[in-house]
């Protein structure tokens, strides 16, 4: 059974813990991932997360058995400075990850002492809130490189067909300073539709070549002057190989004015 490949987007910080004061703004995103986890069932043994917030001078795979929690958030209530997701990981996904790397000729390193953070607990919570999985994180490299990034996906491929479900947890828009002052909504829009045109309606053989060129999209230096939450997309993509794209979640008043997707390559398993 080959698994989807998926790029999700992960919402603001610990938001799982603080829709009860929300007022519905996670609403729709809650709704997307409670989708996808039907769709899934108990068909992926275990997750492999290419993260928005991990980066590294070259690949780093995560290695232990345990991983403890990382905060990378600031200013949220004390009470979610205290949250757990206590999944295991696996020691033997992280080193079939780093054979499969290092037999494509793509420097990575274990790190056995890597933690879960917001990108990846805020979506286990809501996919996996029994947290039985064993999730291993990859990171991003920092020279953000897309070729190198859609070409680490195509290594992983295999591991479709092994039952590790693959997903790039980021943002379709980030940009901090407009979710702040509640702009943004243009240039959200501008490439939120880019992003669909080239994911979904184009050809799966074309998609390659144009996120390659992704900085030249209407409004891409505008959703990502840094483009750390757009490059899990390249490893899903990468990953995803001739397989379509479906835009599986998409809202255009998140956070009051931004438009947002998520999306799946391949089909789900039956």
């Amino acid at each position: 059974m080959r698994l989807p490949t998926y790029f999700l987007s992960h919402g603001g910080g610990p938001w799982p813990w603080l829709k009860d004061d929300q007022r519905g703004a996670y609403d729709a995103l809650d709704a997307s991932l409670h989708a996808v986890r039907s769709e899934l069932g108990d068909a992926p043994r275990a997750i492999l997360m290419v993260s928005g917030h991990w980066e590294a001078s070259r690949f780093l795979v995560s290695s232990g058995t345990q991983p403890p929690m990382i905060f990378d958030y600031h200013g949220f209530p004390e009470h979610t400075y205290r949250i757990r997701y206590d999944a295991p990981g696996d020691p033997v996904l992280a080193e079939r990850v780093y054979r499969l790397l290092a037999d494509g000729g793509v420097p990575s390193g274990l790190d056995p002492h890597r933690g879960f953070d917001h990108g990846t607990f805020s979506l286990m919570h809501t996919l996996y809130p029994e947290a039985a999985l064993p999730v291993v994180q990859l990171s991003l490299r920092a020279d953000f490189d897309p070729a190198t990034h859609l070409r680490v996906g195509e290594l992983l491929a295999p591991l479709r067909d092994e039952g590790v479900l693959i997903v790039g947890s980021g943002l379709s828009f980030h940009d901090l300073r407009s979710f702040m002052n509640g702009r943004g909504g243009t240039a959200s829009a501008l490439f939120d539709q880019w992003l669909n045109d080239v994911l979904v309606d184009a050809p799966p053989a074309m998609r390659h070549a144009q996120l390659l060129r992704w900085a030249d999209a209407p409004a891409a230096r505008a959703a990502h002057p840094r483009e750390d939450h757009l490059l899990p997309l390249m490893v899903a993509v990468g990953a995803a190989g001739d397989d379509s794209g479906t835009r599986i979640y998409h809202e255009r008043e998140f956070m009051g004015a931004i438009t947002v997707s998520s999306f799946r390559f391949g089909a789900p398993p039956r």
